[in-house]
């Protein structure tokens, strides 16, 4: 009877503990971010009527920007993609984020998607020298993506500069690297990389990136996928990692805010970035079934894990990829061509639905 009631006893007080736990949680989810690429210079009006109208209508507190290379850079001006948004489009962004409540993180991709089809993007463009294959796929022919070399001397000390003045205009207190989705490193045709071991090379890439920021007193963001094992989790080279850096998750500093990217199913990785110590949150695109599973298991983790990886669910982040201009007007109902933007603007609009009516907001 004894052990019984001991018994009991116990059971009763990890009740009271677990519940004091799980109450130290708040149930709200703090952040509530949509991902956009920086408008034409052609749609900054309607960019700004978005932010203002709809983001705090649905309940988004952070705006991710990707922007890359379209930015008037002054440092270096060479490093510009057509029509770049001038300082002053950029600062009309801003107001609207700050009159809307919203957070605006700007986006440089880093390492990886130096290009994009036949297309080279700037800082390769203009500075080859920094290229991982160098005089290597003539037209971008069989690869995805041109990489940069991250040992080359020079190539921090350009792309810092371009970090720190976008994060200026935009007076952001993080910085989104991107860094997802990379297949070139440590090449063979890169005479510093060549035989590097990849998750060193990709751990050190992510440590130069966060130390820079964290001296500017800014949080860096980047996507998840090169931190997961893509054979032994069964998500492929897209969503997780086949040429050997998932190691890196164990080298790099845990204040990092991963996105964890996936489209196609609800995979439960934000839960094992959360147990790794990161901040994380969970990104859909145009499947709003696989949005709201993403939502379920925040959800579920929140509810029912300790305080400190219930914490660590920090949210959610809609990616688009299209056009802003084209994503505006399918979430308006004004254009209805774009089938892509149709649906990422559905998959929005069910998620943010969802979270406004679970009490999350």
């Amino acid at each position: 009877m004894k052990t019984t009631l001991l018994k009991v006893a116990a059971v009763c007080l990890w009740s009271l503990s677990a519940a004091a736990c799980f109450a130290a949680v708040p149930s709200s989810l703090p952040i509530r971010g949509i991902h956009l690429s920086a408008p034409s210079s052609a749609d900054v009006t309607l960019a700004v009527r978005f932010i203002r109208d709809a983001l705090p209508r649905e309940g988004v507190n952070v705006l991710v920007l990707e922007f890359d290379y379209r930015y008037q850079f002054t440092k270096h001006p060479e490093v510009t993609d057509p029509d770049p948004l001038s300082r002053d489009d950029v600062k009309k962004l801003v107001a609207a984020a700050k009159d809307a409540g919203v957070r605006v993180i700007p986006q440089i991709n880093c390492l990886g998607h130096q290009s994009w089809a036949k297309n080279t993007m700037a800082l390769l463009r203009t500075h080859p020298e920094f290229d991982e294959t160098v005089g290597q796929h003539a037209g971008n022919e069989g690869i995805y993506c041109r990489s940069y070399c991250p040992l080359h001397p020079a190539v921090h000390d350009l792309l810092f500069d371009l970090i720190d003045e976008l994060a200026d205009v935009c007076e952001s207190d993080a910085f989104h690297v991107g860094m997802d989705e990379v297949f070139i490193l440590g090449d063979d045709a890169c005479p510093r990389c060549k035989g590097q071991n990849r998750a060193d090379l990709f751990a050190r890439e992510v440590r130069t990136l966060h130390d820079h920021l964290a001296r500017s007193n800014r949080t860096m963001w980047m996507w998840g996928d090169r931190f997961l094992n893509g054979d032994v989790s069964g998500l492929g080279q897209w969503e997780a990692s086949l040429n050997n850096t998932q190691a890196a998750i164990h080298a790099v500093p845990k204040d990092i805010v991963i996105s964890d990217w996936h489209y196609e199913r609800a995979e439960p990785t934000a839960a094992l970035f959360a147990t790794e110590g990161f901040n994380v949150i969970s990104s859909p695109w145009r499947k709003a079934n696989v949005a709201l599973g993403q939502l379920d298991l925040i959800r579920t983790v929140r509810a029912n894990a300790n305080d400190t990886i219930a914490a660590h669910m920090q949210g959610v982040l809609q990616t688009t990829w299209c056009d802003l201009g084209a994503f505006v007007k399918a979430y308006y109902g004004e254009d209805t061509s774009n089938q892509e933007a149709l649906e990422a603007a559905n998959c929005f609009k069910t998620l943010f639905s969802a979270i406004r009516n679970s009490g999350l907001k």
